[in-house]
């Protein structure tokens, strides 16, 4: 279906999917699909990056710097967010916390450190964000304090090189990162 590299993918599991809905994004021609794999029907929605909770929803990061959230009950976008850094870059990854009520992106470029972040993904709990970037670093940001506040961020992990992907284990504080290096590390976060 795509006309590029695939960049990011998931199975959507959902009251009444089973967890029989393939959501893939793409390069090239810059979109998503979604497939329901027991009746073979693709729908397409553009983005970059994508994270699925709650059994229908979708938060999608875009080429054109916004994070658009999707209910795969409805056929179009439910909302639009602008990224704090608009003119930087693209949305490269977005999460959601648990609950649903906190969102996390990542610019390709963070303004600070002129560094390509890849990944961002809550802890179970939403009690930490891990962050991977291209800068071959693996980091964990502390969210127990006030949210309006600098966060404590720790590095907690580094690769030989850039780092492509970070998720937690379901359950407990380890998390794989995979790198460019030709690694996947399984690391164990000791707050």
């Amino acid at each position: 279906m795509h006309d590029g590299t695939i960049r990011d993918l998931a199975f959507m599991e959902g009251p009444e999917s089973g967890g029989a809905i393939l959501i893939s994004a793409g390069a090239g021609d810059c979109n998503i699909y979604t497939t329901d794999c027991q009746e073979d029907r693709v729908c397409t929605r553009h983005i970059l990056s994508l994270y699925t909770w709650g059994g229908w929803m979708i938060a999608s990061g875009s080429q054109d710097k916004t994070v658009r959230f999707w209910d795969l009950r409805v056929p179009s976008c439910v909302r639009v967010v602008g990224t704090c850094f608009p003119r930087f870059s693209p949305v490269a990854s977005v999460a959601v916390d648990p609950s649903g009520r906190l969102l996390a992106s990542r610019s390709q470029v963070v303004p600070a450190t002129h560094q390509r972040r890849a990944s961002v993904r809550f802890s179970p709990g939403a009690h930490y964000l891990l962050t991977g970037s291209y800068d071959t670093k693996v980091m964990v940001t502390n969210l127990q304090g006030d949210l309006t506040k600098q966060l404590p961020l720790t590095v907690v992990g580094e690769h030989g090189d850039k780092v492509i992907q970070c998720r937690w284990h379901t359950q407990d504080l380890s998390f794989l990162s995979s790198s460019a290096d030709r690694t996947v590390t399984l690391w164990t976060h000791n707050p």
